[in-house]
Protein backbone atom coordinates (compact mmCIF):
# COMPACT_ATOMS: atom_id res chain seq x y z
CA UNK A 1 0.00 0.00 0.00
CA UNK A 2 1.46 3.22 -0.83
CA UNK A 3 1.55 5.18 3.14
CA UNK A 4 0.13 9.10 2.96
CA UNK A 5 2.82 11.44 4.40
CA UNK A 6 0.39 13.57 6.53
CA UNK A 7 1.05 17.31 6.71
CA UNK A 8 1.69 19.00 9.52
CA UNK A 9 -1.30 22.02 9.16
CA UNK A 10 -3.91 22.88 11.54
CA UNK A 11 -6.88 20.92 10.41
CA UNK A 12 -10.75 22.01 10.95
CA UNK A 13 -12.13 19.96 13.99
CA UNK A 14 -15.05 18.46 11.66
CA UNK A 15 -12.54 17.01 9.24
CA UNK A 16 -10.72 15.41 12.28
CA UNK A 17 -13.85 13.85 13.43
CA UNK A 18 -14.67 12.95 9.84
CA UNK A 19 -11.58 11.39 9.14
CA UNK A 20 -11.67 9.30 12.63
CA UNK A 21 -14.74 7.68 11.38
CA UNK A 22 -13.42 7.03 7.65
CA UNK A 23 -10.63 5.45 8.81
CA UNK A 24 -12.41 3.24 11.54
CA UNK A 25 -15.06 1.95 9.01
CA UNK A 26 -13.90 -1.04 7.24
CA UNK A 27 -16.20 -0.52 4.65
CA UNK A 28 -15.70 3.07 4.12
CA UNK A 29 -14.70 2.89 0.42
CA UNK A 30 -17.40 0.82 -0.99
CA UNK A 31 -20.46 0.56 1.21
CA UNK A 32 -22.41 3.52 -0.77
CA UNK A 33 -21.27 2.94 -4.13
CA UNK A 34 -21.83 -1.09 -3.81
CA UNK A 35 -25.26 -0.50 -2.70
CA UNK A 36 -26.38 2.14 -5.66
CA UNK A 37 -24.64 -0.29 -8.18
CA UNK A 38 -27.02 -2.96 -7.09
CA UNK A 39 -29.70 -0.44 -7.58
CA UNK A 40 -32.02 -0.10 -11.27
CA UNK A 41 -32.17 3.79 -12.34
CA UNK A 42 -31.96 5.99 -15.41
CA UNK A 43 -28.17 5.78 -17.22
CA UNK A 44 -26.12 6.90 -19.99
CA UNK A 45 -25.13 5.25 -23.00
CA UNK A 46 -21.45 5.05 -24.44
CA UNK A 47 -22.13 8.58 -26.62
CA UNK A 48 -24.34 9.90 -24.29
CA UNK A 49 -27.88 8.77 -25.19
CA UNK A 50 -30.30 8.72 -22.73
CA UNK A 51 -31.73 4.54 -22.11
CA UNK A 52 -34.72 3.29 -20.38
CA UNK A 53 -34.80 2.18 -16.41
CA UNK A 54 -33.46 -1.37 -16.26
CA UNK A 55 -35.02 -3.83 -15.06
CA UNK A 56 -35.54 -4.49 -10.94
CA UNK A 57 -33.03 -6.20 -9.59
CA UNK A 58 -30.30 -5.74 -12.52
CA UNK A 59 -26.76 -5.52 -10.48
CA UNK A 60 -25.04 -2.20 -12.73
CA UNK A 61 -21.50 -2.08 -12.74
CA UNK A 62 -20.31 1.26 -14.06
CA UNK A 63 -17.12 1.01 -15.59
CA UNK A 64 -16.45 3.97 -18.13
CA UNK A 65 -14.98 6.10 -16.20
CA UNK A 66 -13.25 6.96 -12.28
CA UNK A 67 -14.84 10.20 -12.78
CA UNK A 68 -18.66 8.48 -12.12
CA UNK A 69 -17.17 7.52 -8.36
CA UNK A 70 -19.43 9.11 -5.11
CA UNK A 71 -18.46 10.51 -1.88
CA UNK A 72 -18.34 8.47 0.86
CA UNK A 73 -20.48 8.66 3.51
CA UNK A 74 -17.82 10.36 5.38
CA UNK A 75 -17.44 12.43 2.76
CA UNK A 76 -20.31 13.81 2.91
CA UNK A 77 -20.60 14.07 6.68
CA UNK A 78 -17.27 16.36 6.52
CA UNK A 79 -19.04 18.13 3.59
CA UNK A 80 -22.24 19.46 5.42
CA UNK A 81 -20.49 20.22 8.73
CA UNK A 82 -17.51 22.06 6.61
CA UNK A 83 -16.20 25.23 8.38
CA UNK A 84 -16.06 28.02 5.59
CA UNK A 85 -15.52 31.14 4.43
CA UNK A 86 -15.63 33.31 1.17
CA UNK A 87 -12.42 31.63 -0.72
CA UNK A 88 -12.10 34.39 -3.64
CA UNK A 89 -10.91 36.75 -0.22
CA UNK A 90 -8.87 34.05 1.25
CA UNK A 91 -10.99 33.29 4.04
CA UNK A 92 -11.97 29.37 3.31
CA UNK A 93 -10.07 27.82 6.26
CA UNK A 94 -10.80 24.40 4.97
CA UNK A 95 -9.79 24.90 1.49
CA UNK A 96 -6.65 26.43 2.58
CA UNK A 97 -6.11 23.01 4.60
CA UNK A 98 -6.45 21.29 1.77
CA UNK A 99 -4.04 23.44 -0.41
CA UNK A 100 -1.36 22.78 2.31
CA UNK A 101 -1.43 19.57 2.71
CA UNK A 102 -1.98 18.67 -1.21
CA UNK A 103 1.16 21.50 -1.67
CA UNK A 104 2.91 19.42 1.15
CA UNK A 105 2.20 15.86 -0.03
CA UNK A 106 3.24 16.52 -3.79
CA UNK A 107 6.65 18.61 -2.41
CA UNK A 108 6.05 22.35 -3.72
CA UNK A 109 5.62 25.46 -1.92
CA UNK A 110 2.13 26.57 -2.59
CA UNK A 111 -1.01 24.92 -3.90
CA UNK A 112 -4.59 26.10 -5.61
CA UNK A 113 -7.88 24.90 -5.44
CA UNK A 114 -9.44 24.60 -8.50
CA UNK A 115 -13.02 23.41 -10.14
CA UNK A 116 -11.55 21.19 -12.93
CA UNK A 117 -8.66 19.54 -14.30
CA UNK A 118 -9.19 21.01 -17.82
CA UNK A 119 -8.84 24.92 -15.79
CA UNK A 120 -5.83 23.49 -13.43
CA UNK A 121 -4.15 22.55 -16.54
CA UNK A 122 -5.32 25.65 -18.70
CA UNK A 123 -4.21 27.93 -15.66
CA UNK A 124 -0.82 26.60 -15.89
CA UNK A 125 -0.19 26.97 -19.15
CA UNK A 126 -1.06 30.49 -18.87
CA UNK A 127 1.45 31.23 -15.49
CA UNK A 128 4.16 30.01 -17.72
CA UNK A 129 3.45 31.03 -21.11
CA UNK A 130 3.22 34.83 -20.19
CA UNK A 131 4.70 36.24 -23.71
CA UNK A 132 2.13 36.00 -26.84
CA UNK A 133 4.52 34.12 -28.79
CA UNK A 134 4.90 30.84 -26.24
CA UNK A 135 5.03 27.46 -27.62
CA UNK A 136 3.92 24.29 -25.37
CA UNK A 137 5.56 20.85 -26.73
CA UNK A 138 2.45 18.00 -25.67
CA UNK A 139 2.08 14.77 -26.39
CA UNK A 140 -0.13 13.75 -29.21
CA UNK A 141 -2.48 11.48 -27.15
CA UNK A 142 -2.27 13.26 -24.45
CA UNK A 143 -5.32 14.73 -22.14
CA UNK A 144 -4.61 18.45 -22.80
CA UNK A 145 -4.35 17.51 -26.57
CA UNK A 146 -7.20 15.44 -27.08
CA UNK A 147 -9.77 16.81 -24.25
CA UNK A 148 -9.57 20.07 -23.70
CA UNK A 149 -10.88 21.82 -26.68
CA UNK A 150 -7.54 23.02 -27.58
CA UNK A 151 -7.96 25.72 -24.52
CA UNK A 152 -4.18 26.77 -24.73
CA UNK A 153 -4.74 28.06 -28.50
CA UNK A 154 -8.13 29.46 -28.29
CA UNK A 155 -8.27 30.73 -24.83
CA UNK A 156 -4.62 31.16 -23.99
CA UNK A 157 -3.12 31.79 -27.31
CA UNK A 158 0.01 29.44 -27.01
CA UNK A 159 1.30 27.72 -29.86
CA UNK A 160 0.69 23.62 -29.03
CA UNK A 161 3.72 21.54 -30.71
CA UNK A 162 2.62 18.33 -31.00
CA UNK A 163 5.40 14.98 -30.36
CA UNK A 164 4.11 11.29 -30.78
CA UNK A 165 3.21 9.57 -27.49
CA UNK A 166 5.13 6.07 -27.46
CA UNK A 167 2.54 3.10 -26.48
CA UNK A 168 3.97 3.19 -22.73
CA UNK A 169 2.84 7.29 -22.85
CA UNK A 170 6.48 8.78 -23.05
CA UNK A 171 7.50 11.15 -25.72
CA UNK A 172 11.45 10.06 -26.95
CA UNK A 173 13.57 12.55 -25.25
CA UNK A 174 15.69 12.78 -28.35
CA UNK A 175 12.67 14.12 -30.51
CA UNK A 176 12.01 16.08 -26.97
CA UNK A 177 15.40 17.85 -27.17
CA UNK A 178 15.75 18.45 -31.30
CA UNK A 179 11.65 20.11 -30.96
CA UNK A 180 13.01 22.92 -28.34
CA UNK A 181 13.04 25.68 -30.47
CA UNK A 182 15.99 27.91 -31.20
CA UNK A 183 16.01 31.52 -31.07
CA UNK A 184 15.15 32.12 -34.54
CA UNK A 185 12.87 34.98 -35.20
CA UNK A 186 10.50 32.67 -37.75
CA UNK A 187 9.49 30.40 -34.45
CA UNK A 188 7.55 30.84 -31.25
CA UNK A 189 9.66 30.58 -28.37
CA UNK A 190 9.39 27.14 -26.79
CA UNK A 191 8.29 28.30 -22.55
CA UNK A 192 6.56 24.47 -21.52
CA UNK A 193 7.17 21.02 -21.84
CA UNK A 194 3.83 18.29 -21.14
CA UNK A 195 3.94 15.13 -19.65
CA UNK A 196 1.22 13.05 -18.02
CA UNK A 197 0.85 10.35 -15.35
CA UNK A 198 -0.99 8.13 -15.67
CA UNK A 199 -1.59 8.48 -18.95
CA UNK A 200 -5.18 7.81 -19.92
CA UNK A 201 -5.38 7.52 -23.61
CA UNK A 202 -2.95 4.60 -23.55
CA UNK A 203 -4.17 3.14 -21.28
CA UNK A 204 -3.64 4.43 -17.60
CA UNK A 205 0.25 3.50 -18.33
CA UNK A 206 2.88 4.75 -15.71
CA UNK A 207 5.76 6.69 -16.58
CA UNK A 208 8.80 5.44 -15.05
CA UNK A 209 11.09 7.09 -12.56
CA UNK A 210 14.10 6.64 -14.29
CA UNK A 211 12.49 8.00 -17.16
CA UNK A 212 10.69 11.04 -15.53
CA UNK A 213 14.38 11.93 -14.19
CA UNK A 214 15.60 11.84 -17.53
CA UNK A 215 13.33 14.71 -18.69
CA UNK A 216 13.70 16.27 -15.64
CA UNK A 217 18.05 16.86 -16.68
CA UNK A 218 16.82 17.03 -20.82
CA UNK A 219 14.64 20.20 -19.57
CA UNK A 220 17.33 21.70 -17.00
CA UNK A 221 19.92 21.42 -20.23
CA UNK A 222 17.70 22.79 -22.12
CA UNK A 223 16.04 25.42 -19.90
CA UNK A 224 12.40 24.80 -20.35
CA UNK A 225 10.45 24.22 -17.40
CA UNK A 226 8.38 20.81 -16.93
CA UNK A 227 4.20 20.57 -16.33
CA UNK A 228 2.98 17.24 -15.21
CA UNK A 229 -0.88 16.19 -16.15
CA UNK A 230 -1.31 14.46 -12.88
CA UNK A 231 -4.89 13.72 -13.29
CA UNK A 232 -3.64 10.03 -11.85
CA UNK A 233 -0.81 11.17 -10.07
CA UNK A 234 -2.02 8.82 -6.83
CA UNK A 235 -2.78 5.75 -9.26
CA UNK A 236 1.39 6.21 -10.91
CA UNK A 237 2.33 6.71 -7.39
CA UNK A 238 0.55 3.27 -5.94
CA UNK A 239 1.43 1.37 -9.04
CA UNK A 240 5.43 2.48 -8.24
CA UNK A 241 5.04 2.17 -4.57
CA UNK A 242 6.90 6.03 -3.65
CA UNK A 243 5.42 9.12 -2.76
CA UNK A 244 3.78 12.01 -5.34
CA UNK A 245 6.68 13.86 -4.72
CA UNK A 246 9.41 11.80 -5.76
CA UNK A 247 7.70 11.87 -9.18
CA UNK A 248 7.60 15.39 -9.12
CA UNK A 249 10.93 16.04 -8.31
CA UNK A 250 12.53 18.28 -10.69
CA UNK A 251 8.84 19.32 -12.42
CA UNK A 252 8.01 23.32 -12.10
CA UNK A 253 4.20 22.28 -11.12
CA UNK A 254 1.47 20.16 -11.26
CA UNK A 255 -2.31 19.13 -11.17
CA UNK A 256 -4.19 16.90 -9.14
CA UNK A 257 -7.56 16.01 -9.76
CA UNK A 258 -9.47 14.78 -6.68
CA UNK A 259 -12.90 13.59 -8.52
CA UNK A 260 -11.33 10.44 -10.30
CA UNK A 261 -9.76 8.16 -8.04
CA UNK A 262 -10.13 9.53 -4.77
CA UNK A 263 -13.77 9.97 -5.49
CA UNK A 264 -14.04 13.44 -4.23
CA UNK A 265 -17.02 14.98 -5.95
CA UNK A 266 -15.41 18.42 -7.56
CA UNK A 267 -11.98 20.03 -7.75
CA UNK A 268 -8.38 19.76 -8.81
CA UNK A 269 -5.39 21.30 -7.76
CA UNK A 270 -2.19 23.05 -9.24
CA UNK A 271 1.01 23.27 -7.24
CA UNK A 272 4.32 25.08 -8.05
CA UNK A 273 6.53 27.67 -6.45
CA UNK A 274 4.66 30.40 -4.15
CA UNK A 275 5.39 33.47 -6.92
CA UNK A 276 3.75 30.96 -9.56
CA UNK A 277 0.58 29.90 -7.46
CA UNK A 278 0.36 33.49 -6.89
CA UNK A 279 -0.17 34.32 -10.59
CA UNK A 280 -2.33 31.14 -10.84
CA UNK A 281 -4.94 32.52 -8.09
CA UNK A 282 -4.95 35.87 -10.22
CA UNK A 283 -5.61 33.83 -13.50
CA UNK A 284 -8.10 31.65 -12.09
CA UNK A 285 -9.86 34.67 -11.37
CA UNK A 286 -9.95 35.77 -15.31
CA UNK A 287 -11.10 32.68 -16.07
CA UNK A 288 -14.13 32.38 -13.58
CA UNK A 289 -12.50 29.67 -11.69
CA UNK A 290 -12.74 31.61 -8.23
CA UNK A 291 -15.35 29.93 -5.91
CA UNK A 292 -16.70 31.00 -2.32
CA UNK A 293 -17.90 29.02 -0.12
CA UNK A 294 -16.23 26.18 -1.54
CA UNK A 295 -15.15 24.43 1.92
CA UNK A 296 -17.88 22.50 1.57
CA UNK A 297 -16.60 20.73 -1.93
CA UNK A 298 -13.03 20.96 -0.12
CA UNK A 299 -14.01 18.82 2.97
CA UNK A 300 -14.09 16.34 0.79
CA UNK A 301 -11.07 16.60 -0.89
CA UNK A 302 -9.22 16.11 2.28
CA UNK A 303 -10.31 12.94 3.14
CA UNK A 304 -10.00 11.95 -0.32
CA UNK A 305 -6.15 12.65 -0.20
CA UNK A 306 -5.59 11.29 3.38
CA UNK A 307 -8.26 8.08 2.47
CA UNK A 308 -8.26 7.28 -0.54
CA UNK A 309 -4.47 7.35 -2.01
CA UNK A 310 -3.77 4.18 0.20
CA UNK A 311 -6.76 1.99 -1.49
CA UNK A 312 -5.85 2.27 -5.00
CA UNK A 313 -3.97 -0.64 -5.64
CA UNK A 314 -7.03 -2.70 -5.12
CA UNK A 315 -8.58 -1.12 -8.28
CA UNK A 316 -5.13 -2.38 -10.07
CA UNK A 317 -5.72 -5.57 -8.84
CA UNK A 318 -9.32 -5.76 -9.63
CA UNK A 319 -8.36 -4.52 -13.25
CA UNK A 320 -5.59 -7.33 -13.82
CA UNK A 321 -8.90 -9.70 -12.28
CA UNK A 322 -10.85 -8.79 -15.45
CA UNK A 323 -7.54 -8.93 -17.53
CA UNK A 324 -6.81 -12.24 -16.76
CA UNK A 325 -10.43 -13.66 -16.98
CA UNK A 326 -10.49 -11.88 -20.62
CA UNK A 327 -7.10 -13.88 -21.44
CA UNK A 328 -8.52 -17.09 -20.38
CA UNK A 329 -11.12 -17.18 -22.97
CA UNK A 330 -8.59 -17.84 -25.73
CA UNK A 331 -9.84 -15.95 -28.06
CA UNK A 332 -8.09 -14.48 -30.39
CA UNK A 333 -10.42 -11.95 -31.66
CA UNK A 334 -10.53 -10.33 -28.05
CA UNK A 335 -8.04 -9.72 -25.42
CA UNK A 336 -5.78 -7.35 -22.83
CA UNK A 337 -1.89 -6.60 -23.13
CA UNK A 338 -1.50 -7.96 -19.33
CA UNK A 339 2.32 -6.77 -19.76
CA UNK A 340 1.18 -3.18 -20.12
CA UNK A 341 -1.25 -3.03 -17.72
CA UNK A 342 -0.09 -0.63 -15.11
CA UNK A 343 -3.11 0.40 -13.19
CA UNK A 344 -6.92 1.21 -12.90
CA UNK A 345 -7.33 1.81 -16.76
CA UNK A 346 -8.17 -1.71 -18.91
CA UNK A 347 -8.18 -1.94 -22.78
CA UNK A 348 -10.05 -4.29 -24.36
CA UNK A 349 -8.20 -5.17 -28.56
CA UNK A 350 -11.40 -5.80 -29.69
CA UNK A 351 -10.62 -7.52 -33.94
CA UNK A 352 -13.24 -5.26 -35.68
CA UNK A 353 -14.23 -8.24 -37.75
CA UNK A 354 -15.56 -10.29 -34.83
CA UNK A 355 -16.96 -7.35 -32.92
CA UNK A 356 -16.82 -3.48 -33.21
CA UNK A 357 -16.32 -2.00 -29.64
CA UNK A 358 -19.86 0.04 -29.84
CA UNK A 359 -21.26 -3.24 -30.04
CA UNK A 360 -19.52 -4.90 -27.74
CA UNK A 361 -19.97 -1.96 -25.25
CA UNK A 362 -23.88 -2.23 -26.22
CA UNK A 363 -23.79 -6.35 -25.57
CA UNK A 364 -22.49 -5.89 -22.07
CA UNK A 365 -25.07 -3.79 -21.19
CA UNK A 366 -27.53 -6.39 -21.89
CA UNK A 367 -28.87 -9.67 -20.03
CA UNK A 368 -30.17 -11.90 -22.28
CA UNK A 369 -32.11 -14.79 -20.20
CA UNK A 370 -29.21 -17.37 -20.97
CA UNK A 371 -27.36 -15.35 -19.80
CA UNK A 372 -28.76 -14.52 -16.76
CA UNK A 373 -29.32 -18.60 -15.74
CA UNK A 374 -25.57 -18.73 -16.30
CA UNK A 375 -24.56 -15.86 -14.23
CA UNK A 376 -27.52 -16.51 -11.39
CA UNK A 377 -28.60 -12.70 -11.96
CA UNK A 378 -28.96 -9.98 -14.32
CA UNK A 379 -25.78 -8.09 -14.80
CA UNK A 380 -25.38 -4.87 -16.95
CA UNK A 381 -21.52 -3.46 -17.54
CA UNK A 382 -21.10 0.00 -18.56
CA UNK A 383 -17.64 1.21 -20.71
CA UNK A 384 -16.70 2.98 -23.28
CA UNK A 385 -15.49 2.29 -26.97
CA UNK A 386 -12.30 4.15 -26.86
CA UNK A 387 -11.54 3.42 -30.52
CA UNK A 388 -11.88 1.34 -33.66
CA UNK A 389 -10.17 -1.36 -31.72
CA UNK A 390 -10.57 -0.93 -27.98
CA UNK A 391 -12.77 -0.85 -25.05
CA UNK A 392 -11.68 0.88 -22.12
CA UNK A 393 -12.89 -0.28 -18.25
CA UNK A 394 -11.84 1.69 -15.35
CA UNK A 395 -11.79 0.16 -11.91
CA UNK A 396 -12.62 2.59 -9.16
CA UNK A 397 -13.84 2.72 -5.14
CA UNK A 398 -17.31 1.99 -6.31
CA UNK A 399 -16.53 -0.87 -7.87
CA UNK A 400 -16.55 -4.04 -5.32
CA UNK A 401 -14.60 -7.60 -5.53
CA UNK A 402 -18.34 -9.36 -5.76
CA UNK A 403 -19.00 -6.68 -8.87
CA UNK A 404 -15.75 -7.41 -10.35
CA UNK A 405 -16.61 -11.41 -10.16
CA UNK A 406 -19.76 -10.91 -12.27
CA UNK A 407 -18.48 -8.82 -14.13
CA UNK A 408 -15.74 -11.36 -15.21
CA UNK A 409 -18.11 -14.22 -15.46
CA UNK A 410 -20.08 -11.88 -18.04
CA UNK A 411 -16.96 -10.72 -20.53
CA UNK A 412 -16.07 -14.90 -20.30
CA UNK A 413 -19.76 -15.60 -21.32
CA UNK A 414 -19.80 -12.76 -23.88
CA UNK A 415 -16.34 -12.81 -25.65
CA UNK A 416 -16.77 -16.82 -25.70
CA UNK A 417 -20.20 -16.19 -27.43
CA UNK A 418 -18.57 -14.03 -30.10
CA UNK A 419 -18.49 -14.97 -33.56
CA UNK A 420 -15.58 -17.05 -34.98
CA UNK A 421 -16.53 -16.17 -38.53
CA UNK A 422 -14.92 -12.78 -38.79
CA UNK A 423 -17.50 -11.61 -40.92
CA UNK A 424 -17.57 -7.77 -40.07
CA UNK A 425 -20.48 -7.10 -38.20
CA UNK A 426 -23.07 -3.99 -38.97
CA UNK A 427 -22.74 -1.28 -37.02
CA UNK A 428 -21.01 1.95 -36.75
CA UNK A 429 -17.33 2.06 -37.23
CA UNK A 430 -15.40 4.30 -35.07
CA UNK A 431 -13.05 6.01 -37.31
CA UNK A 432 -9.56 4.96 -36.37
CA UNK A 433 -7.64 6.55 -33.70
CA UNK A 434 -10.74 8.61 -32.34
CA UNK A 435 -11.90 8.51 -28.66
CA UNK A 436 -15.07 8.80 -27.46
CA UNK A 437 -14.11 9.40 -24.06
CA UNK A 438 -14.87 12.69 -22.77
CA UNK A 439 -13.51 13.20 -19.32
Amino acid sequence: MLNVIVARVAIPTYYQAALTAALRSPARHQAHGHLQSRTARLYHGANGEHHQQLPAGMRVVDLRSDTVTRPTAAMRRAMAEAEVGDDVMGDDPTVQALERKVADMLGFESALYVPSGTMANLISIMCHCTARDSEIIVGDKCHIHLYEQGGCATVAGVHPRVMPNRPDGTIDPDLLRAKVRSEDVHYPVTKLICLENTHNYCGGKVLPLDYLDQVVALAKEVGVPLHMDGARLPNAAAALGVPMSRILRGFASSTLCLSKSLSAPVGSLIVGSAQFIKQARRTRKVLGGGMRQVGVLAAAGLLAVDVMCDRLVDDHQRARRLAEAINSCGKPGASVDLENLHSNILLLDLDPNVMLPDQFCQRMQEAPPEEIQALGEPVAVHMFPMSSSNVRMVLHADVSDADVTKVAQKLVFVIRGLSGSRQTPTGTRLQRGVSVIVE
